[in-house]
């Protein structure tokens, strides 16, 4: 039970096959995050927002401010790929980042807010890409295989985006709200 409280949509597996189909389904579920956030949160007291969604886990809250920072992760992540030969990019302690007052305290429509306009950016960028912009790469220092595609970081957090709107509604589902 912990591992689907964990792992709503199970853990991010890489495409055997890269298609354009499945880089505008990913591009897709980029585009709709902001919006489908917003509508599973903007009901929620405070209360609710500061209850983890499973236990030892982010609040609600921290979630929705953790994603905002991790996307804004990636798209620096997608521009030095884009702009750089396979520069090595600075991965960031997200527990440590969550722990911060802002994660904590902050209200959620600063984040709300922010991943509407960094996603239309996002959203904009992804879908003037070239197939060779796709297989540009930048190397990750905790991946294991280090070099992480344009089209894998699209995958990646596309994923992402759908494994915590998943931990909120499960969250939601189980408390009845």
């Amino acid at each position: 039970m912990e591992e689907n409280l964990k792992y709503p949509i199970g853990k991010y597996t890489q495409a055997l096959k890269i298609t354009d189909d499945l880089i505008e389904k990913w591009i897709d579920d980029l585009e709709k995050l902001p919006g489908r956030l917003e509508n599973l949160v903007k009901t929620l007291n405070d209360n609710q927002l500061d209850t983890p969604y499973r236990p030892d886990g982010w609040s609600v809250r921290q979630l929705v401010h953790h994603i905002a920072d991790s996307h804004h992760h990636s798209y620096t992540r997608f521009k030095w790929s884009l702009t750089e030969d396979s520069p090595l990019i600075k991965a960031y302690n997200e527990k440590s980042w969550c722990e911060l007052s802002d994660a904590k305290t902050a209200p959620i429509e600063l984040s709300l807010y922010y991943l509407k306009a960094l996603h239309a950016k996002l959203v904009y960028l992804l879908r003037g890409l070239s197939a060779t912009d796709l297989q540009k790469t930048y190397i990750h220092p905790d991946d294991a295989k280090n070099f992480v595609s344009v089209a894998e970081n699209i995958a990646k957090y596309a994923w992402h985006s759908n494994h915590h709107l998943a931990h909120i509604q499960g969250l939601i589902d189980r408390e009845g709200w």
